[in-house]
């Protein structure tokens, strides 16, 4: 790793369903210093996502327009819907030190892994597509179409897993969320020299 003035970068994919938010959530809950980078999307807030916590709900010309000027560290659609982080985000707070966490999908973290040579990717993986499905359904925010859709992406994503630095299961959210919170404890004390 480079220069510990500097934050590390923890790029947390997966597909759709696998539990990405959850997961981050509780990480950021007992793990001090990490700043979560918000994403922009063009699509419509689920119940309970607030604009400017869960993402930043922007229209689909507005995106675009920062997709012209080069304001995105990573963007892509997934399923009809536009996702991007913004390069300012990320950089502003890994300049002043603080780790940065992305939660993204698939096509955004093999974006960023082209970008930056310095980060840490951990793919966070369903115990099974019948859980995976299961989760999508729980949701209730999708019709059948969706959700489908949303199966036949994830079996693409799965096979991009040999890419990632990490893979972590979500078969139980606790254990989960404590190998998530190794891994970023393992590069932290690795930047303070305490590993070799």
């Amino acid at each position: 790793m480079a220069d510990r003035d500097r934050g590390i970068l923890f790029v947390i994919s997966g597909p759709s369903g696998a539990g990405k938010g959850t997961v981050r959530k509780e990480v950021f809950r007992h793990l001090d210093g990490l700043s979560f980078s918000i994403s922009c999307t063009t699509r419509a807030p689920r119940p309970g996502e607030r604009d400017g916590v869960d993402y930043r709900f922007i229209p689909r010309e507005s995106f675009l327009k920062k997709v012209e000027s080069g304001d995105f560290l990573e963007w892509a659609e997934v399923h009809g819907n536009l996702y991007g982080t913004l390069w300012s985000d990320v950089n502003e707070n890994l300049e002043i030190g603080k780790d940065v966490v992305l939660e993204i999908d698939v096509q955004g973290a093999l974006q960023v892994m082209d970008k930056c040579d310095d980060l840490v990717s951990i793919f966070l993986c369903p115990p099974s597509t019948e859980e995976l499905e299961r989760r999508l359904r729980a949701r209730g925010s999708e019709d059948e179409d969706t959700i489908a859709l949303r199966l036949k992406n994830a079996l693409g994503e799965m096979a991009e897993i040999d890419k990632y630095d990490h893979v972590v299961i979500n078969d139980d959210l606790n254990r989960a969320v404590e190998e998530m919170e190794r891994i970023v404890a393992l590069y932290r004390n690795r930047d303070k020299g305490d590993l070799a």
